[in-house]
């Protein structure tokens, strides 16, 4: 034997005989193990949702609500399962190999696939917040405009001239402590929701709304505003205010700011149709702000001028019979505000009145084809007697006594007059209207 066979034999080697690869360190090898396991773990964790981890009362979601919203979150966990395949057999390659390019790749699809899990993980959270408001004191409340707002739509689709598809689920609503009233519409991309189509109509309520019921006629013009698409009018009504206030003679310019406008006149005026005079009331509440505000103006912005947003309403006020009210609702807004000259535009200020008429006319009594050819002030009616059946509501509001079979919108009505007529105090409004909607 020769000396240098001597440490071939020593180390087991043959002398034609490769080195394997080295094992990699214990803690390396259970790190890259740990990868594929922490996104398994990940992706497990963002599971569907079962409508009873929200309670079994009537506030709870309903099963619609929750399909919706698992069929979403599926659609997001694809990809990402696919992304998890991909990093376990990087993992198993580098388990086995572990070169600096191989822990890089590894690495580098570790990080795509956290991202992605963090997406899905901010629709989750969104939706466990969203449905567990439910399960708290605020869950009487929410399932009562939830109530108000399936009301909405069953008026206005069973008063169409033309048969359409039943939308579903109905819409939904939540607390948003701090914000404004808004609504998220079905379908459409939603930034907090990864720019995926939101499943259903949100509503969005600040908390002030919801302890003050006869302010919830937010509730009856988010709800227009998903009423607008769902109805087939989000073109047509823009469409055919810009070419009756042209038609008409008024310049292109103050044509195009009422076109501009109207998603939010048309939710004020399909809100004032639902609820009657006091969603006016209410308008008015909002409004009402110092006269540098209300006399405001800004060319770029979708909300009527405040100054102007008031007469819109009362306009059609007038013409839904309540002449009186409507004209008091005008001698009070001038009576704070004066008629001083306004930084508007002077085509838009001196053609104000024809312009207001033109637009209530086109938008709400003028036949539209998606509305199987009747107006949109014969697919929602609302006339003196609806309003008696509000004013005799109130005074059982106020003394506690079932309201009888008054639609769930005219109860916002019912609380306004009791509030405003002192018929009792504002928490026992609030209690009997809550459970009065509870009831239901």
């Amino acid at each position: 034997m020769t000396a240098a066979a001597v440490p071939a034999q020593q180390d087991g080697r043959g002398p034609d005989s490769r080195p394997s690869p080295p094992r990699p360190p214990a803690v390396l090898g259970r790190w890259i193990s740990a990868q594929t396991r922490n996104l398994e773990r990940h992706a497990l964790a963002l599971r569907p949702f079962t409508r009873e981890e929200f309670g079994t009362g009537h506030a709870a979601p309903t099963q619609g609500h929750v399909e919706a919203v698992n069929a979403l979150i599926s659609t997001l966990r694809r990809p990402l399962q696919a992304m998890n395949r991909r990093v376990a057999r990087i993992a198993s390659q580098t388990q086995g190999d572990p070169t600096p390019e191989r822990l890089r790749r590894l690495v580098t699809a570790g990080e795509v696939a956290h991202e992605h899990v963090r997406a899905v993980e901010r629709v989750w959270d969104f939706y466990m917040g969203f449905f567990g408001q439910r399960q708290g004191r605020f869950g009487e409340w929410l399932l009562g405009c939830d109530r108000i707002a399936l009301d909405c739509y069953q008026d206005a689709f069973l008063g169409l001239g033309t048969a359409k598809s039943v939308p579903q689920p109905a819409p939904m609503s939540c607390m948003e402590a701090g914000s404004t009233p808004a609504t998220f519409r079905r379908d459409v991309r939603l930034r907090r929701l990864g720019f995926q189509r939101n499943p259903f109509p949100q509503i969005q309520l600040p908390y002030h709304r919801l302890v003050n019921p006869w302010t919830l006629g937010a509730i009856l013009h988010e709800v227009s505003h998903n009423l607008q698409n769902e109805l087939g009018l989000a073109r047509v009504v823009p469409e055919a205010v810009e070419r009756r206030l042209v038609q008409a003679g008024h310049p292109p310019e103050v044509a195009r700011v009422w076109r501009r406008w109207n998603r939010e006149t048309f939710a004020d005026l399909c809100g004032l149709l639902l609820g009657g005079p006091a969603v006016v009331a209410s308008l008015m509440d909002i409004l009402a702000r110092a006269p540098v505000s209300v006399w405001t103006y800004n060319p770029a912005a979708v909300h009527p001028t405040p100054w102007l947003r008031l007469f819109v309403s009362a306009e059609l006020l007038s013409r839904m019979g309540f002449a009186g009210e409507a004209e008091g609702c005008r001698q009070a807004w001038r009576r704070t505000y004066g008629r001083r000259a306004a930084p508007y535009p002077e085509a838009l200020l001196e053609s104000a009145d024809d312009a207001v008429r033109l637009v209530v006319d086109t938008m709400c009594f003028q036949p539209y084809d998606t509305l199987g050819r009747r107006p949109l002030a014969q697919v929602i009616r609302f006339a003196p007697k609806e309003q008696q059946m509000i004013d005799e509501a109130a005074g059982r509001l106020a003394r506690g006594i079932d309201p009888g079979i008054l639609p769930e919108r005219f109860l916002i009505g019912a609380a306004r007059l009791a509030f405003d007529r002192r018929l009792a105090s504002p928490d026992v409004i609030t209690r009997h209207f809550y459970r009065d909607l509870a009831r239901r």
